[in-house]
């Protein structure tokens, strides 16, 4: 079997997702159609926006399933009939058996972590709100439980001390498109071999750390119940997307819903704001409606109260 004719039906939504199906592509492999998340109105006007993977497949041609339930006995006999021998998971929504097990070679999944760490929608986001040094990818075989599968390949990279989510996050990408590669060419020379995928079960850890889906209610920044560093961790975390947020009184002035996009241990600076133990200086951030910019560029912008008026009605000059 070469990888012209290993067929594959690549299952994604979000920009993270596009690199290793343009690896797949751009390398020569045959990846017979793509699934994704159906087209969801955005913006002002309501218009329908495709998701990053449609794009890109619709740029080179590739068919594009967008079904509402994966479930869906007509879905699920349009992605039988690409008879597809191997299928490839990532940033996509949990799938149902009749799905994953189609396959005569399986479901493998790139996951944004090092597994059994961080099972779930976002790994990346909730390893640098940990303060974890090192993250990484795992390739995986799918199987019931939700990324629980055993392992196939896993890399490793390190985090900066001030590294966000957004920077971690393009590695990753970047990393993928390799890791995807090197997953498929493994499977095809264990075929060609007549031998079965060597695959580690993931290690039974003591405590495990989750990875949800994170919400709004989940980014605000609650400066009295965490430490300085919890605070700057969690900040870096949720940079630039989805963004931390906070209320916040400068200068007498109360501004809500914040987004918070950097901040640094300190007790002085522009604007400082006192933790559980210690404090933060906020370096950039972004109140409703205005644009995203520099602690010293929004205090120089804010227009200063107005004094008290003086007796006879007049204010002060």
């Amino acid at each position: 079997m070469t990888k012209q004719d290993l067929r594959i039906v690549y299952l994604g939504t979000p920009e993270f997702a596009v690199a290793s199906l343009r690896a797949l592509v751009e390398g020569g492999y045959n990846v017979v159609a793509v699934v994704t998340m159906p087209d969801k109105p955005a913006g002002r006007g309501h218009q329908l926006q495709y998701s990053d993977v449609k794009k890109y497949a619709l740029e080179v041609g590739l068919p594009v399933l967008q079904p509402e339930k994966l479930k869906d006995e007509a879905f699920v006999e349009e992605l039988r009939s690409y008879q597809a021998d191997l299928q490839i998971v990532v940033a996509f929504r949990m799938l149902p058996e009749v799905v994953w097990a189609m396959p005569r070679l399986g479901t493998f999944n790139i996951h944004g972590s090092l597994l059994p760490q961080y099972r779930g929608a976002a790994p990346i986001n909730w390893a640098v709100m940990n303060g974890e040094k090192e993250t990484g990818l795992t390739t995986f075989m799918l199987k019931h439980e939700i990324d629980t599968g055993n392992m196939i390949l896993q890399e490793r990279i390190a985090i900066g001390e001030d590294e966000n989510v957004g920077s971690v996050h393009d590695r990753l990408m970047a990393l993928s498109e390799s890791m995807v590669i090197r997953t498929v060419d493994l499977i095809i020379d264990c075929e060609n071999k007549g031998i079965q995928v060597p695959t580690t079960p993931q290690p039974e850890i003591a405590e495990l750390k989750p990875a949800p889906k994170i919400f709004k209610e989940d980014c605000e920044i609650r400066f009295a119940e965490k430490t300085a560093q919890e605070v700057k961790n969690f900040v870096r975390g949720l940079s630039p997307y989805p963004a931390a947020w906070a209320n916040l009184t400068i200068h007498g002035q109360t501004f809500e819903n914040v987004k918070i996009f950097a901040v640094e241990i300190a007790d002085k600076g522009e604007l400082v704001v006192p933790c559980k133990e210690g404090a933060v200086s906020i370096k950039e951030l972004q109140v409703p409606g205005k644009k995203r910019m520099d602690i010293k560029a929004f205090l120089n912008g804010l227009k200063p109260l107005p004094c008290p008026p003086l007796k006879g009605g007049s204010q002060e000059r």
